[in-house]
């Protein structure tokens, strides 16, 4: 048994990746209006939703489950740790990546001497930590910090809530391979080599993912970046027709070269 995933609408390939914890169902608020322009493919990762589990959650063995499950050419969209997938599958299998865009996600998540904007180490080992004591406590309160700022955190929250066990509990191994990945990975040595039209896109008061931490990506690949007002780690949940908006503006814009890494920040 493959990888689920959700087909849906009708045009250029997206494929859309989730983050951590969560499944294709999260790309609900947002899945109807991308669909008008595009055929979406709303992937479950291994181990969450309906996908199962059938290797250690790496970013490579990740990677390659997707990389067989969809187009062989298509946009990738990814929030949070998908967007890590996302990133890796454009620097290290470029020929099917068309337009990538990387939502509220970075090419290392974890705070370095070089990288001052990531988590704090401490921070991503607690989770782990306490992933082992109580886990569903854990996932709960990882979802309240993806909301928090937001102009409808509580709205957010209740929604990402309704949604985290819908299609069953995800697997204790993939949430450990997962935080693993936001610990361990760093992407920012080969986002130099991207040759693709690449969109980085943060959320305004993002508590998990600092907005200048997808700035530096931007410049460091040559990308575009942009801000979403009003906005924590959930963009699309608390902002959807300005996130639809950003997304198709981006993906409509042509196959040229990698855009400049201005920001209207708007």
């Amino acid at each position: 048994m493959g990888l689920y995933i959700e087909a849906q609408g009708e045009g250029p390939g997206l494929v859309l990746l989730h983050g951590w914890g969560l499944h294709g169902g999260i790309w609900a608020p947002v899945a109807g209006a991308l669909a008008r322009h595009y055929r979406l493919y709303r992937v479950d990762l291994p181990g969450h939703g309906h996908s199962p589990l059938t290797s250690d959650f790496t970013l490579e063995g990740v990677m390659a489950e997707v990389l067989e499950a969809v187009p062989a050419r298509a946009h990738w969209l990814g929030w949070s740790l998908g967007g890590l997938v996302a990133l890796g599958a454009a620097v290290r299998h470029p020929a099917r990546v068309d337009r990538l865009v990387l939502v509220a996600s970075a090419p290392r998540f974890s705070r370095a001497a070089d990288w001052p904007r990531g988590m704090a180490i401490a921070r991503l080992d607690a989770f782990a930590d306490e992933l082992e004591r109580d886990y569903r406590g854990t996932l709960m309160r990882f979802l309240s910090l993806q909301t928090r700022g937001a102009d409808h955190e509580r709205e957010d929250l209740r929604v990402l809530r309704a949604a985290l066990f819908e299609r069953g509990r995800p697997a204790l191994e993939a949430l450990r391979g997962g935080l693993r990945m936001l610990r361990e990975v760093d992407l920012r040595g080969e986002i130099a080599r991207i040759d693709l039209p690449a969109l980085w896109l943060a959320g305004a008061h993002d508590r998990l993912v600092h907005p200048d931490a997808l700035r530096a990506a931007a410049a460091l690949g040559g990308g575009r970046f942009e801000v979403v007002r009003g906005a924590g780690h959930a963009p699309f949940l608390s902002h959807p027709e300005a996130f639809v908006r950003r997304v198709h503006a981006f993906l409509a814009a042509g196959s040229g070269g990698p855009l400049g890494a201005d920001s209207p920040g708007r």
